[in-house]
């Protein structure tokens, strides 16, 4: 008994020896990292003997930090906007206008670089959500049912309804090509629309358009917006996709749409996207075809997209730049966004009676003289809530976690 219990305290001071030499050798490696960090920062000809004597005794420490030194170089040049000087920009989009005119089935794909003109911010740019977030920065919150279709949303549009462009796939949840009136048939929404929620006990699915951002009690995995179906009583969720998550609903997503658009594509036009999340999707890629046989691609973005070197052409330019000049290449008018025709306002459900303070979000006004279209939400709380759009809910999350863990 007693050979088992010295045994048993053995084991353990063996264990906790263990773990204290592990954590010693983990400091003197952080000591010695530190230390060849600090020599590698000088000059060489401002280096001691006994500084050139360090990194000469600690050669792998050298190599793991000048490759990492390496890589954030690369990120960083990634993460550069780069501009086309205004001849360049003028030769490229003119390229691009004869690839246009001669696509038999044209594709485009939207991100958020083409709403940054609408005050919405992107996730990847200098400003972006993600960006700012990572650098243990606040990111200030904003209505963004404020924001209206940009001169990209509205050439978008008309370049549809002159048969150029066949359909739309976008990562955007701000409805605004919804809103530009570009047809539902021709949109996917892959990430979901703020301005729609949908009750899934119902068949098939029923959907409800509000004048409003939906997501506002919505965040990662809880989609649930409080409100309930007016025909069977089940609770309402809202359609965004977060990231981690699986988009599951028909629509407003329209996966098969975008499958089949991709499907037939011979060129696609991608328009402010990182395509850090889109290239994932492989039915949008063709990737089961030969490289000479997929979709041609046109890639207009200021930073680096892991597609770059797949495109035939890489315009570095802002979106509304870039297609206010292949319009003009076209020959093609570009549409006033004009809030009277905003289809928002006629797809647009009634809110219950016992819903209409169920939010504290802006509902989107029509214009003087356009009342009648406007689905009565009753009396907004005096003081609308500065709340963040569902979609962002995980990256907020992960901010107030780092401040939490900082404090």
């Amino acid at each position: 008994m007693e050979e088992e219990a010295d045994t048993g305290v053995s084991s353990r001071a063996e264990r906790k020896a263990s773990e204290r030499a592990k954590i010693l050798q983990r400091e003197r490696e952080r000591q010695i990292f530190t230390l060849v960090g600090r020599v590698l920062k000088k000059p060489e000809a401002e280096r001691s003997e006994e500084e050139a004597s360090v990194l000469q005794l600690h050669r792998e420490t050298v190599e793991e930090l000048c490759k990492r030194q390496v890589r954030r170089n690369v990120l960083k040049r990634k993460q550069e906007e780069v501009f086309d000087d205004a001849d360049e920009l003028k030769s490229k989009v003119r390229q691009l206008a004869v690839a246009v005119k001669q696509a038999k089935h044209l594709v485009v794909y939207t991100g958020a670089g083409i709403s940054t003109a609408a005050s919405i911010p992107d996730y990847r740019g200098p400003n972006g959500v993600w960006t700012q977030l990572q650098k243990g920065r606040t990111v200030s919150s904003s209505d963004l049912s404020k924001a209206e279709p940009t001169l990209t949303h509205m050439c978008i549009r008309m370049l549809h309804k002159e048969q150029l462009v066949q359909h739309v796939v976008s990562q955007n949840c701000d409805g605004l090509h919804l809103r530009s009136g570009l047809p539902r048939h021709a949109l996917s929404e892959l990430h979901g629309n703020m301005f729609i929620e949908v009750c899934t006990s119902c068949s098939p699915v029923r959907e409800y358009v509000r004048l409003f951002d939906v997501t506002e009690r919505t965040s990662l995995h809880r989609h649930g917006t409080g409100r309930r179906c007016s025909h069977c009583g089940g609770e309402l969720r809202d359609t965004i996709v977060h990231f981690g998550e699986r988009g599951t609903l028909e629509q407003p997503l329209n996966w098969k749409g975008a499958a089949e658009a991709a499907e037939r594509a011979d060129v696609i036009l991608c328009l402010g996207s990182s395509l850090k999340v889109l290239k994932k999707y492989a039915c949008l890629w063709c990737m089961n075809r030969p490289a000479s046989k997929r979709p041609k691609l046109y890639i207009v973005n200021l930073q680096w997209t892991p597609k770059d070197d797949l495109a035939v052409l890489k315009i570095h330019g802002k979106c509304d730049d870039v297609l206010s000049i292949l319009m003009e290449e076209l020959n093609i008018q570009i549409p006033v966004y004009d809030r009277a025709e905003d289809p928002i306002f006629s797809l647009a459900t009634h809110l219950q009676p016992e819903e209409v303070n169920s939010h504290t979000r802006e509902v989107i006004a029509p214009r003087d003289g356009q009342e009648d279209c406007l689905p009565d939400s009753g009396e907004q709380a005096e003081e609308a809530t500065a709340v963040h759009g569902g979609w962002f809910g995980r990256g907020y999350g992960k901010g107030r976690k780092k401040k939490k863990k900082a404090a």
